[in-house]
C-alpha cells in the first residue's frame, strides 16, 4: 500500500517538469525536478522503496524525453544508487548530502546525455555544453534541493511513521 503513493507523485513530479520547469531556463539549462525528487525521496530515513521509484520516474521520463531510454533510467538509479550509500556510510546531515546528490546527479545526468547524443552522431561543442547547459541546469537543482527535500521529509513522515517510544 506504501508503494502507491509513488504513481501520482511520479506522474505529478513529471508532469510539472514539462509543463513548468522545462518552460523556465537558465542560459539554455533548465532543473530536474524528477531527479531532486529521487534524491530527496532515496535520503529519508526508513524509506524502503526508492529504488521503484527509481526504476519507475526512469521509465516515464525515458518514455517521454527526446533523448534516449536508457539515460534517465541509468542516472535515476545511480542517484538512488549513491543516496543509498551516503545514507548508509558517510552523511549525518541529510541536507548537505542532497546538495552533493544534485551536483553529481546533474553532472551524472548530463554526461550520459552527452554521450548518448554523441553516439548518435549529433557533434556537440563539450565546453559549450557544460557551460551553458549542465552548470545551469545545476544551479537550478541546487536552488530545488531545500523545498524539495522538506516536502519528501513530510511525505516519508506520512507515509513511513516512526514508532512512538515511551
Amino acid at each position: 500500500m506504501r508503494n502507491l503513493i509513488a504513481v501520482p507523485i511520479i506522474f505529478l513530479a513529471v508532469q510539472i517538469q514539462m509543463a513548468i520547469v522545462s518552460r523556465v531556463p537558465l542560459v539554455s539549462g533548465t532543473a530536474d525536478l524528477p531527479l531532486v525528487m529521487l534524491a530527496a525521496w532515496a535520503l529519508q530515513e526508513g524509506v524502503e522503496s526508492s529504488w521503484q521509484w527509481a526504476i519507475a520516474t526512469g521509465l516515464l521520463v525515458g518514455f517521454v524525453s527526446s533523448t534516449s531510454f536508457v539515460v534517465p533510467f541509468l542516472s535515476y538509479a545511480l542517484i538512488v544508487l549513491l543516496a543509498s550509500y551516503l545514507q548508509r556510510r558517510v552523511w549525518q546531515s541529510p541536507l548537505l548530502a542532497m546538495f552533493l546528490l544534485c551536483f553529481v546527479g546533474t553532472i551524472v545526468s548530463h554526461i550520459l546525455t552527452l554521450v548518448a547524443l554523441r553516439a548518435s552522431g549529433v557533434s556537440l561543442n563539450i565546453a559549450d555544453s557544460l557551460g551553458l547547459i549542465t552548470l545551469p541546469s545545476m544551479l537550478l537543482n541546487l536552488l530545488l534541493a531545500v523545498p524539495i527535500y522538506a516536502i519528501m521529509r513530510d511525505l516519508a513522515r506520512w507515509t513511513y511513521p516512526q514508532p512512538v517510544l515511551e
